[in-house]
């Protein structure tokens, strides 16, 4: 998968977003499902896990504004506006482009902000939005629920790049760090082939530090208190976290459990959608078995609401 061939859409604000549909073959005989990035993705970034995924249903990949192929509204500083609010009414705005009417979504990191954002905009207290479509499920990697205080975790960003044009070499000593906390060191030690061919990914272009630097502050600056209880219990949702995670730490996948009480967590074994263990980092679909995310996604997103009633 590459970058291109995509579709755009105009928002309202006069920002472009970049979009493509894989497995497009299944639209009207499966649900889609929307993968949602975190901070500083793209959304080849999902190549691994989303064409695994469309050999059975329509996946659903974007850039959020300012990434990739998607672009800002013109104006200065446009970026410093992004939110995970304003980030939810793009993708939302998407979705009704789209005229889906029923879908379920997958949120990595800050993608998971984005993804509980959509679904608290009908609730919103100065601006609801409602949503004219219906969520079945939902899966949350990786994510949070409330305002990460922990300085051991988060992605650092270099806000301060040096003047004029950099090496590549120059490049991807400076992505480096950012790339080491989404692995953990025995994956990178026994991966350095594929943690290069992910660092060749990250310096590639498409990734502008000043947007990177505006998603990590919206990221430390939502409010989901009492959100939570207004979901309905209609909708199932999945909680994916690694306990090597140092970005979000797994104590943050426990908190969502916990606003989210009938949500589950991935459950540990060797059957068909379950993992063989929680260590994993937070770039969780880079490890085990593709396959092993594929029937783990699958069999959650077959589950009815009646079906995990009785599990």
């Amino acid at each position: 998968m590459s970058a291109a061939p995509h579709s755009t859409i105009d928002l309202a604000d006069g920002a472009q977003m970049a979009y493509e549909i894989l497995g497009s073959q299944h639209l009207g005989l499966g649900q889609p499902l929307v993968l949602i990035g975190g901070m500083s993705s793209r959304r080849i970034d999902w190549e691994r896990l989303a064409v695994s995924l469309a050999d059975v249903r329509p996946v659903l990949l974007f850039d959020h504004r300012g990434m990739g192929d998607s672009r800002l509204p013109p104006g200065k500083d446009t970026h410093k506006n992004i939110t995970i609010d304003s980030l939810a009414r793009d993708l939302l705005f998407l979705l009704e482009h789209l005229q889906w009417k029923e879908l379920s979504l997958c949120g990595f990191s800050m993608g998971g902000l984005v993804a509980q954002q959509l679904l608290f905009l009908p609730f919103h207290p100065a601006n609801p939005a409602p949503l004219p479509f219906r969520v079945t499920h939902v899966i949350l990697a990786g994510t949070l629920c409330s305002v990460l205080t922990d300085k051991r975790y988060g992605l650092p960003v270099n806000k301060n790049e040096p003047p004029g044009p950099l090496t590549l070499a120059q490049k991807r000593e400076l992505a480096r760090p950012t790339l080491v906390r989404t692995f953990d060191p025995n994956w990178i030690a026994n991966k350095p082939d594929r943690f290069e061919w992910w660092l060749s990914r990250m310096i590639s272009g498409g990734r502008p530090t000043s947007v990177i630097v505006s998603q990590g502050r919206a990221t430390n600056r939502f409010d989901f208190t009492g959100c939570h209880d207004k979901l309905s219990r209609d909708i199932r949702f999945l909680v994916i976290h690694g306990e090597l995670d140092a970005v979000v730490p797994f104590y943050c996948g426990q908190e969502i459990l916990q606003r989210i009480p009938w949500a589950k967590m991935v459950q540990i074994g060797k059957a068909p959608g379950q993992v063989e263990s929680y260590a994993f980092g937070h770039h969780w679909f880079e490890y085990f078995d593709i396959r092993v995310w594929h029937d783990v996604m699958e069999k959650f997103l077959g589950e009815s609401k009646e079906q995990i009633a009785r599990l």
